[in-house]
């Protein structure tokens, strides 16, 4: 079913079913054979616990899961003791008026009412009613004035807030699990199926609820696929077979999983949410937002996310292995496309949770990366390849690009594809760029016998301006031989004995981890990452099939920020997809590019540790908000008679102060969500300061957030 999960994620072209790329008599890649089921539980209560939890409607970034909304402004909460002696004293008060009544010290007024009110013939001991109705009489009268008096005592104590502080919490029981749910709102029932004349495979997607044998990523995946025939993509005669004939293992990821090897992270796939932490119960943070959980899902993604902390402060552990775990989930229920970028061994998960591992530099690898991105159009391949090879060199200021970079590159590799049909390999790339005159007679010479004379005038250029004043094809030389290197032997091959990944292939609800060769490549590795950065914001841009979001996680951006990498990540959102980038400090990122990129996206994470030059920068991005300022002035009382002056000579000699008066002005003024100062020092460890930003608009502003809760 297209991206519904039924298509082959394992290949590495942009044909409608990706394949490897090999020589025709190669076989195409036997698929990974299915892991053993799981043992599923004796029957679903925990699945439909799951299913059935409330998930309210909430601000950006808050926990659905079993969320319970709070009010959007702080109550005004009366502090304890002052709350405590307050019931006191009026509960005393109340005693001392009742005492007063009872033995008639401010008269019996209070006995009119019952004069106005009760018979002649029910009073003294020869009424009507006897001495014990008479006794009952008189004693109720006095219990309703008791009963006043203790209302009146309890509204003037607060005894109400009292109970609810510190009685009712102590006897409050613990909720059920499962709240019970009516039939026609039970997700359980697949009710949409049902009205939609599949009632078979709604019965039996139930069954297989209730038994234990759905798995929130079978669910997901299913209801992606039921999204696919309500758009007339997919008939509903396939649908309701797939389900008919496999239950809740209908309509699988090509890759035949149906779980990752483990999870680390708390996932809730009917939200698409991955909890990342707790917003901190700080003054900081709006009342809604204290105590919750914070998590993120493709909603944020898709406007992109930056994260800034230095080594150590939890970057790849706690937020980009999270979401990387998140987007494969996503990808096995066909909602996702996720490429993960990072240097070798950085814990991004295991190998077995990716469809394709590209180890680049390790000769065990068994894919390879496409230097040009899957394109045949010449022009379209030297822009990505300038970008990556260049991108980091160009002028960061309004208006400059790679443009002479691209020309240069495009006059030698159209003239080469209509001679040899592909693109050159890094080698041979190489020799044209430093000008070599065998290749270049060869494909002069290719190009006059195939009569490409507009290619031959290319190639006239070229080399009409090697070796001139202002020429770039040195520096681009210099740059490919950074990947003319032993430890790259193999790679990046254009003839076909190689099976090389396209980004290309982000049509299809793929997992990608790519390794980069940090250790004694440090610059190659920059420039490769670079070169991914550039073909994700190309690919994304062409896709057919929107509806599938793509993300690209860089779990070390340091280099990668380029004038052209930040118009390509604006342009993201309009494409349903996203970028996860991460630095140890924006000193990594140009100065005129540190404005634009935090512009850019988003979402902005700045971690603890963060220097007062960096926590600058996300202090004028995150502006000025309005606040109440109280300012407190002792003013000294200055006595003006004779007893006066003895009262102060007396209050100086116990409180050891001279009498002041205190004044209190409040006004309103403006200050910064959150100084230099305050990100530089006031986030304590395993805590960040997160400000978040929907593809709706919605925003959060910036909330201190716990990563270990």
């Amino acid at each position: 079913m297209d991206s519904d999960g039924t298509q082959d994620a394992r290949g590495t072209h942009a044909s409608p079913v990706p394949r490897p790329a090999g020589p025709p008599e190669v076989p195409a890649m036997p698929p990974r054979p299915p892991r053993a089921p799981m043992t599923p539980p004796p029957d679903g209560s925990a699945f439909l616990a799951w299913l059935r939890a409330p998930r309210p409607d909430a601000a950006p970034g808050v926990w659905r899961f079993g969320h319970r909304p709070r009010p959007a402004e702080e109550p005004e909460e009366i502090p304890t003791r002052q709350l405590l002696s307050g019931a006191l004293i009026a509960f005393l008060v109340g005693w001392l008026v009742w005492s007063l009544l009872q033995n008639g010290y401010i008269g019996t007024w209070w006995w009119v009412p019952f004069d106005l009110i009760v018979p002649d013939a029910w009073r003294g001991g020869d009424s009507d009613l006897g001495e014990t109705g008479t006794f009952i009489v008189y004693q109720g009268y006095e219990l309703l004035v008791a009963l006043a008096i203790m209302v009146g005592a309890a509204r003037l104590g607060r005894w109400g807030e009292v109970w609810r502080r510190f009685v009712t919490p102590r006897f409050r029981r613990p909720q059920a699990q499962e709240t019970r749910t009516a039939p026609e709102d039970d997700p359980a029932q697949w009710n949409e199926l049902r009205a939609a004349g599949a009632v078979d495979a709604a019965e039996r997607l139930a069954a297989e609820a209730r038994s234990g044998m759905m798995r929130d990523v079978d669910h997901a995946r299913i209801l992606r696929a039921w999204q696919g025939v309500r758009t007339g993509r997919h008939s509903l005669a396939t649908f309701s077979g797939a389900v008919l004939k496999d239950g809740a293992a209908a309509c699988l990821h090509p890759s035949g999983e149906r779980d990752l090897p483990a999870r680390l992270a708390r996932h809730d796939l009917v939200t698409g949410q991955v909890r990342l932490g707790t917003t901190v119960d700080d003054a900081r943070n709006p009342y809604t937002y204290r105590g919750t959980g914070l998590a993120l899902g493709p909603d944020l993604l898709g406007t992109s996310l930056v994260a800034v902390g230095p080594a150590g402060s939890g970057k790849t552990g706690t937020v980009v292995r999270p979401l990387a775990e998140s987007l494969c989930l996503h990808a096995l229920a066909g909602r996702a496309a996720v490429v993960v970028v990072g240097a070798a061994g950085a814990g991004l998960g295991p190998a077995e949770a990716y469809d394709v591992v590209v180890r680049i530099g390790n000769q065990d690898s068994e894919y390879d990366l496409d230097l040009y991105g899957g394109t045949t159009d010449p022009d379209e391949a030297a822009a990505v390849l300038a970008e990556a090879l260049v991108g980091d060199l160009a002028d960061p200021h309004p208006g400059s690009d790679s443009r002479r970079s691209t020309t240069v590159l495009a006059q030698l590799l159209g003239p080469f594809r209509a001679v040899h049909g592909r693109f050159p390999s890094v080698p041979e790339l190489r020799q044209l760029l430093d000008g070599a005159p065998g290749p270049f007679a060869a494909l002069r010479q290719g190009l006059q016998q195939a009569g490409q004379e507009s290619l031959l005038r290319e190639l006239d250029a070229r080399e009409r301006q090697m070796g001139q004043p202002g020429d770039v094809g040195g520096v681009l030389g210099d740059r490919v031989a950074l990947l003319d290197r032993p430890a790259f032997a193999g790679f990046f091959d254009t003839s076909g004995q190689s099976r090389p990944f396209t980004l290309k292939a982000l049509d299809h609800p793929v997992r990608v981890r790519i390794d980069l060769p940090q250790r004694g490549h440090a610059d190659a590795s920059r420039m490769l990452a670079r070169l991914v950065l550039a073909q994700f914001t190309a690919s994304v841009a062409v896709r057919e099939d929107r509806s599938l979001f793509a993300c690209l996680l860089l779990d070390d951006a340091t280099g990668v920020v380029t004038p052209e990498a930040v118009r390509g990540i604006q342009r993201l959102r309009s494409g349903n997809a996203g970028v996860v980038l991460t630095l140890r400090t924006l000193d990594d990122v140009a100065r005129p590019l540190r404005g634009p990129l935090l512009g850019a996206t988003g979402c902005r994470m700045a971690l603890s540790g963060l220097t007062p030059w960096d926590g600058q920068d996300f202090a004028e991005v995150w502006g000025k908000e309005w606040t109440e300022a109280r300012d407190v002035t002792d003013r000294q009382i200055i006595a003006e008679t004779p007893a006066g002056k003895a009262v102060h000579m007396l209050r100086r000699v116990i409180t050891g102060k001279a009498p002041t008066a205190r004044a209190v002005t409040v006004r309103q003024v403006e200050r910064e969500r959150w100084s230099a100062s305050e990100l530089a020092h006031a986030v304590p460890a395993g805590h960040a300061v997160l400000s978040l930003t929907d593809v709706k608009g919605e925003h959060a502003p910036p909330l201190l957030v716990d990563l270990r809760g």
